[in-house]
Formats: structure tokens, sequence, C-alpha cells
């Protein structure tokens, strides 16, 4: 009864055709759709997963790189102390109102003040040790190609932040921000930018440690010491979590990514159970002829549940190779896609379970695979 259910397929193809095509249509939405949420969400902690650093220093109850507030200057010495800790570096963030040389209107932009240096540790990863060292001239400044035309500005040019003046020195990739447009300088020109006379202390600190598989131990060891004010420590692999879970869930951004998925879901296995459905009603009068042989109702109904497997793995195939070349042409364009080994996983399950409910659901037509349908 295994090869019964091939073979149908392969004789029968036209017949199911609609079935696989609206399997991979559904799979591949919900592949896009989580390389969306990963690639746009994933964007919010590009400050932590674009550095090196081990364990972020900032103020208590922070709940992304956005939120933070000024600490004391004097943390950085307590950080020195712990035996653990390589090298400590200050982060300043400065929210800024950009008015390029072209009309653009103002631009809110997320300045990032960093230490220029080849072995600095924040956007280690993101940016080139040759860009990054254009930081050190005055008043100069690094942004993504994808965000030229909102700034209105190209390479060489000038334009205001805060009312400062700033030149554009370099462009990068991959510095993308949800909610708004990322700026790097200098910490030097980033204290310049901050117009707050209360900000007198760095954003962050962040750490490299001799042993980055003890970035947990040493963010707990660090906590709790109120002689420099209020502060607190995460490893950074925590901090990222942290600002990936309050964007999706905190903000309400990521609930109607998941209404959706949930509605493609559903509309999905609408549509391909129904295509299931008229396939099997369509070979009605064959599966009475094999109950009159004396094939029982459980032997055919595992034919229709191979079937619709058959169905979910073909179209899952059509939609992963469509889904790469879709997320290929997504990055040349700068858009945020992200997928990694689990998001694959769980597009794989979907997909397959969408297939297991169509052909459960088909499995009411073999009511109709009666013998006594023959004498009609």
């Amino acid at each position: 009864m295994v090869a019964l259910a091939r073979k149908t397929l392969i004789y029968e193809w036209r017949r199911f055709l609609p079935a696989m095509l609206a399997v991979g249509f559904a799979g591949l939405l919900q592949l896009l759709q989580i390389a969306l949420v990963l690639g746009i969400f994933g964007s919010t902690s590009i400050y932590i997963t674009g550095s090196s650093a081990d364990v972020w220093v900032g103020y208590p109850g922070t709940q992304s790189v956005g939120q933070g507030r000024a600490i004391n200057a004097g943390v950085e010495s307590r950080v020195l102390m712990d035996p653990a800790v390589e090298r400590v570096e200050p982060y300043i963030w400065v929210d800024g109102d950009w008015r390029g040389p072209h009309e653009t209107g103002g631009v809110s932009v997320f300045v990032s003040g960093i230490d220029p240096s080849p072995n600095g540790l924040m956007f280690s990863k993101a940016l080139p040790a040759s860009l990054r060292a254009r930081l050190a001239e005055p008043d100069a400044v690094i942004v993504d190609r994808s965000v030229l035309d909102q700034l209105g500005v190209g390479l060489g040019e000038t334009a205001t932040i805060n009312g400062h003046q700033v030149t554009v020195v370099g462009i990068s990739t991959g510095l993308r921000a949800l909610g708004g447009i990322n700026v790097l300088c200098s910490l030097d020109t980033a204290r310049q930018l901050d117009g707050d006379p209360e900000d007198i202390g760095p954003t962050y600190l962040v750490a490299k440690l001799y042993h980055p598989a003890q970035a947990d131990a040493v963010a707990q060891r660090l906590r709790g010491d109120t002689a420099f004010g209020p502060y607190t420590t995460w490893s950074a692999q925590d901090f990222a979590n942290r600002s990936v879970r309050y964007w999706m869930f905190d903000t309400g951004a990521g609930a109607g990514v998941l209404f959706l998925a949930g509605i493609v879901f559903l509309v999905g296995a609408a549509i391909t159970s129904q295509t299931l459905i008229a396939a099997v009603n369509g070979s009605v009068r064959e599966y009475a002829t094999l109950n009159a042989l004396g094939v029982g109702v459980a032997a055919l109904r595992r034919v229709v549940l191979e079937q619709a497997f058959w169905v979910g793995a073909l179209g899952l195939l059509g939609a992963s190779v469509l889904g790469m070349v879709l997320l290929l042409l997504a990055r040349s364009q700068d858009v945020p896609v992200v997928l990694n080994v689990p998001a694959a996983l769980a597009c794989i399950v979907l997909v397959m379970g969408l297939a297991a409910i169509s052909g459960l659901a088909a499995m009411r037509s073999l009511r109709r695979a009666d013998p006594a349908t023959l004498l009609r």
C-alpha cells in the first residue's frame, strides 16, 4: 500500500499539483516571515552581536540598548579590579536630530560613540579596521549605505546633528536599526553631540574577558556593588536576548507578526486540505475498488496520509529553493533577513504539520469509498 501512494502521485500528479503549490506557497511565506522577523528584530541587538565585548555594564532595568542612561564613570575601575577582565572601554549613546545638506527634514538618528582604535570592542565585527580609523578625525561619522537617501548625504559631505556639524567619512553595511538610523562616531565627537548636561558618564561600559566562557559568572559577580551609584551587568548574550525579547513582545510589534504567521498557517491548511480532499474524491472509485478487494479503510487512510506527506515534502523542496533565491536577492538590496538552523527546522515542522493536518482532513472523504458506489 505504501508503493500505491507514490505511484498515485506519479501518475495523477496533475491532481495533486495544486496541493503541492499550496503547501509550497504557505511554506515560502513562513520561511520569509521567519527570516524577516529574525533580521528586523535581530537588528536591535547589532550593537551587541556586532561587537566583541563579553560583558556589558549599564543602568539597572535597561530593556534594550537604546534605553540606556548614563552611569558613573568610576564603575570602570570597579570592573577592572576583577581578575577575569582583560580590558574595558566606554560606549556612549546619543539621540540625535540629523539635518542633511539636502531637503530631507529632521531625521531621528542613534549616535554611537565608540573607541576608534584598531582593537576597539564596539562594532569590531561590523566595522573594518581601516574604516574605523577614520573616526579619529574630528567630527567624523560613519553611516550605513542603505540610509543615504533618508539622510540626504553622500561620502565626504557635511550635515548637522543636534546643531553640531559633522562630516561623513565612511559608508558601511549591516548597521541598519529598528525605529531609527545608526550613526557611528568617536567618543569625543559623541560627547560634543550630547546636549544633556546630566550625561556626565558613559551610557555603557563594555568589557573583554580573558575567558569569554565565564561571561555569565563574571556578570553576576560584578552586580550589587552600590559604591559607584546604580548600575548592573549582563553577559553579551543575555543582553542581546533581552533586547530582542523586548522589541518582539513588549512593544507589540512582534505580536502582529506572530498573528500574521498564524493566519498564513490557517489559510494554507484550509487551501491544502481542500485540494487534497478534491484529489481523494477524484479517486474515490479506485479506493472503493480496493475496499471491495479486501483492503481495509485503515490501510486506505495510511495511503492518504503518505500522499499528504509527499505533497508536503515536495512543496517544501520547491519553497526552499525559491526561498533561498529570494533571501539572496533581499540581502543584495540591504533588506535585513537572517535564517539560522533552528528557524529553518521550525519552518520545516510548520510545513509538514500543515501537510499532516490537510491529510487528516482529506481522510474524511474515504467515507465515500464504499463498494456500493461502484454500482451507481
